[in-house]
């Protein structure tokens, strides 16, 4: 950790939350996650084949390691360079930051299920949370939808906010490309379907491990966004419900973001749900919440959310200043 690093993460933070991730820019380029994405595909038709469970997990372990190599190797020929750039190179740096952030994207890929809802009814809302969630959305009914958006909100909130800005703060570009490599190949390939339970399940392992840290963090962030938007006994919920609510899902780190919005917003979540024609079934988190999410739930959710990325934005800045001014 450094000071031009914490500040650097201020400004991606600031350019993330107002330009976030234009269609202008990623119809003329590639986003770096999509080559993330393609580099992972061709390992996985090449050495995903056959074999018992053991060679099949060997050869998942030496596909992620190579990744994670390769984008280490990356971060550091980047970092040199906008080191040699001085202070242009401190304004693209602070901008490849930002491309692997999701606080604007994110809050406007749920606000489109609110919107769709009110436009369109539950066809517009299965509809746009179709787009965010792996579950089918013909199985959700209207507070179905808007559960699925709330949740997808706080589970992203920690993997696509909290742990790239993490593991910026702690190695930098090598760390935050090694992280988005990581939680690319584990959306890919981590899954437990016959053709990868073996050879994702390095992958898997390994972003549980990556989000562990950020997954906590992102309970104190909600409670702190609860505070600025809904009060301190939203905020007090947040934490309680967290603690005590996190490990009825299925993730090992989902459960703790998830648990703490739904304290916040003072309403159930999770519970039994359809993931491709398959039923999991789970307890609900915060049963003593209100059982039927609406629309304004969402819109309570997007705020808080936003204010959990204000705080995220202050500590840096926070952590930052006292450098700056002595």
């Amino acid at each position: 950790m450094s000071t031009e690093i914490f500040l650097v993460l201020v400004v991606a933070l600031i350019i993330d939350r107002l330009v976030g991730d234009p269609d202008w820019l990623w119809d003329r380029l590639t986003h770096p996650v999509v080559l993330f994405g393609k580099a992972i595909g061709i390992f996985d038709e090449a050495l995903n084949r056959g074999g018992d469970g053991g060679w099949q997990k060997m050869r998942g372990v030496a596909t992620i390691l190579v990744l994670l190599a390769a984008s280490i190797l990356l971060g550091v020929v980047l970092n040199r360079l906008f080191d040699v750039l001085g202070a242009v190179g401190f304004v693209l740096e602070a901008m490849t930051v930002a491309v692997f952030l999701a606080q604007k994207s994110l809050a406007d890929h749920v606000r489109r299920v609110a919107e769709g809802l009110r436009s369109d009814g539950l066809a517009g809302g299965r509809e746009a949370v179709s787009m965010i969630v792996g579950r089918d959305p013909k199985t959700l009914d209207e507070p179905g939808v808007c559960r699925a958006a709330i949740e997808s909100l706080a589970e992203n909130f920690s993997d696509g906010v909290v742990a790239p800005a993490l593991w910026y703060a702690v190695a930098g570009l090598p760390g935050l490309l090694a992280y988005k490599m990581l939680n690319t190949a584990d959306s890919m390939i981590g899954h437990k379907s016959p053709k990868y339970l073996h050879f994702g399940w390095a992958s898997a392992r390994l972003d549980d491990l990556a989000n562990l840290p950020a997954a906590r963090l992102s309970v104190f962030l909600i409670a702190a966004g609860a505070r600025f938007k809904r009060g301190i006994e939203a905020a007090k919920a947040a934490i309680d419900v967290a603690k005590r609510d996190h490990g009825f899902h299925r993730s090992p780190n989902s459960g703790w973001p998830e648990a703490a919005m739904a304290g916040a917003l003072g309403i159930q979540l999770a519970g039994p749900r359809v993931y491709g024609g398959v039923s999991v079934d789970e307890p609900m988190i915060n049963g003593a919440g209100r059982a039927v999410a609406t629309v304004d739930d969402i819109d309570a959710a997007v705020a808080v959310f936003h204010g959990a990325c204000t705080t995220l934005a202050l500590a840096s800045a926070f952590l930052v200043l006292p450098f700056l001014l002595f």
